[in-house]
């Protein structure tokens, strides 16, 4: 069982567990929507191209995808999924503590589910050529949507990694 003193130990492991199976959780969830009714997702192969653009000073596209390609971008993208999902796993840590990993709630994971969709709205989705929260495209509404969903159900997969964590790994 976890102690009550922090360390990074206490806090880096299950946060990894935690971020890692939520994100899975999400990419269960987009491969669901997908399969059953045709819905995509985010290409995250795009995140790489912005992520490798950045790196040579270009942040904000017309369209990211029609940005040059950037070698290794669907790893670079994938692998910045994953890494963001720990950093927010992290953050729900720091936020509700020790506590929460004890007793993991739903209410929250959810809340630290729903405020990560500022950073699409207000980040990549303008640096992706699609405007503050997608306004720039002909739906925009469809693309908040389910951007809202993918992080409520990310904010799920927080809550599920907690518990699943705590009774394997931790408890």
């Amino acid at each position: 069982m976890l102690d009550s003193t922090p360390s990074t130990v206490n806090l880096i492991i299950p946060a990894v567990f935690i971020g890692i199976g939520a994100t899975v959780i999400m990419d269960i969830w987009a491969i669901f929507l997908k399969s059953a009714f045709g819905v995509t997702s985010l290409n995250y192969a795009m995140v790489g191209r912005w992520i490798g653009h950045m790196v040579k000073g270009k942040l904000m596209h017309q369209s990211i995808g029609q940005s040059p390609k950037i070698t290794g971008e669907a790893i670079i993208g994938w692998s910045a999924h994953y890494i963001i999902g720990v950093i927010f796993a992290i953050t729900l840590i720091l936020i509700w503590g020790q506590k929460w990993l004890s007793s993991p709630s739903m209410i929250p994971a959810l809340v630290l589910g729903f405020v990560t969709v500022v950073f699409p709205f207000l980040l990549i989705q303008p640096c992706f050529g699609m405007g503050v929260a997608a306004t720039k495209l002909s739906s925009p509404h469809i693309t908040q949507i389910k951007s809202i969903a993918a992080h409520l159900v990310f904010g799920m997969g927080l809550f599920l990694s907690g518990l699943l964590g705590r009774v394997l790994l931790w408890y």
